[in-house]
């Protein structure tokens, strides 16, 4: 007892330096909050639908209501239902158990749809790509606007994944 007290007393305290604060992070949420606010004019509502991932996706959407993204200050909620929904935001290899599900969600999501697949394996199938188990990628059952890559993507990418879904809408409306 007396050996680990003065071992501690000689190391004293050892702590990792304080991280540096990275304020062109903080800028850029601040220029794409100031964007999605220009351009919607309005709320933006999305359901999330997890199509059979491993939830790290998840975890980096749910990320997005911390204080230092904020997307409920932008307007865009996260709704239980697709028929309250503007978008889609997509997880994982689409399994075959929620194919139907999926297509389902979709078809209750009304016009104009807008789709975004999140991950790896929602762009691409991932690790688990196609098999007796998977459709693999969600492009394979519904349609996809943009499709935001990593494993998982940092939520600072889901943001510019949504705010590109909704420029290309914005974009759409202004040719009509």
């Amino acid at each position: 007892m007396w050996h680990i007290l003065k071992q501690i007393v000689r190391t004293g305290i050892v702590t990792e330096p304080a991280p540096g604060v990275d304020d062109s992070d903080h800028v850029i949420i601040e220029r794409m909050h100031r964007d999605i606010l220009d351009i919607l004019g309005q709320a933006l509502t999305i359901r999330v639908v997890d199509a059979g991932s491993c939830n790290g996706c998840e975890l980096e959407i749910n990320a997005l209501h911390n204080p230092y993204y904020n997307i409920e200050g932008l307007g865009i909620k996260l709704v239980a239902s697709p028929r309250h929904a503007d978008m889609l935001l997509v997880t994982g290899p689409v399994s075959r158990h929620m194919e139907e599900a999926l297509r389902r969600t979709y078809d209750a999501t009304p016009a104009p749809k807008l789709v975004i697949a999140v991950g790896d394996c929602g762009c691409t199938g991932g690790i688990f790509g196609e098999s007796y188990a998977s459709r693999g990628r969600v492009a394979n059952v519904i349609p996809v606007d943009v499709a935001v890559p990593g494993c998982p993507p940092p939520p600072i990418e889901i943001l510019r994944g949504i705010l590109s879904v909704v420029r290309q809408r914005q974009s759409r409306a202004g040719k009509r």
